[in-house]
């Protein structure tokens, strides 16, 4: 089923919705779709409604300003919230999981629970900073390449020569290219809110953080210990030790299994 909903600039948006139960509601992460979590999705509909919807930033032409694009993708959130009916369980991944912050804020009694997966928070620094403006005069120059292999590496910290190799795959490389507009407007409206988490400590939800072991860049990890030290209601942190960044695709049993039980603690 599909629900059609009304976006912050007046067109619809579909936010797919499959399941029974309570319900639990994905933001997919950067450079990517509500599809990319599929797998994770069919694992969960037997037991919960599962929503998913493309976020404002990665569906909107042209592509929002930073300030603009996390106003666009709270809407979202509380339009999808507010059509429910009932609390839900937010899953954030990636800059999905910083959208999933700022929703709670801004729509608390329509959040039932976060889940966390390695959100990008700005702790001590900007999340960005001058490599950010590097890859912002790249895109405005019309060098998609040079904007996210400057993302990848500077940003995310992915290695020089894993970028190398991404871009020897033309398939993999076209597609991240594709998303380089809405990624680096999303970074930029993550590190338009500032650098610390003093926002955060007064969000009385009951909080899942999941990291990705040593798979994931050590940033993120360290972000999340951060995040955990900032909420003021952390369940429990997953640290799942052969996992990543990308458990979504390669490890959908593992983590569906942990938003389950985190999900039957805090809503049946």
């Amino acid at each position: 089923m599909t629900l059609e909903l009304v976006g912050i600039d007046g067109a619809m948006f579909p936010v797919l919705d499959e399941g029974y139960g309570p319900s639990i509601l994905i933001l997919h992460p950067g450079s990517s779709d509500a599809a990319s979590w599929d797998r994770v999705a069919r694992r969960l509909t037997s037991r919960f409604r599962v929503l998913r919807f493309d976020r404002f930033t990665y569906r909107s032409d042209p592509t929002p300003a930073a300030v603009d694009a996390m106003k666009g993708e709270v809407s979202d959130v509380v339009a999808v919230a507010e059509a429910v009916g009932e609390p839900v369980l937010l899953v954030g991944h990636s800059s999905g999981g910083v959208v999933a912050l700022e929703s709670a804020l801004a729509a608390r009694p329509h959040v039932a629970g976060l889940v966390l997966y390695e959100p990008p928070v700005a702790v001590t620094e900007p999340l960005g900073g001058a490599a950010l403006h590097e890859a912002r005069a790249a895109l405005d120059a019309g060098d998609l390449d040079r904007a996210m292999t400057v993302f990848l590496r500077d940003i995310v910290a992915v290695p020089t020569l894993v970028v190398s190799l991404l871009r020897l795959a033309p398939s993999l490389w076209r597609r991240q290219r594709g998303y380089a507009r809405a990624q680096i407007a999303d970074t930029e409206a993550i590190e338009a809110l500032g650098v610390g988490l003093d926002r955060y400590t007064a969000l009385d939800v009951p909080a899942l953080l999941v990291g990705g072991g040593l798979l994931s860049p050590s940033q993120l990890r360290e972000r999340l210990d951060a995040l955990a030290a900032a909420l003021p209601r952390v369940d429990s942190m997953v640290i799942v030790k052969r996992g990543g960044h990308g458990m979504h695709l390669s490890a959908p049993g593992t983590l569906s299994q942990t938003i389950a039980d985190f999900a039957d603690r805090v809503m049946c």
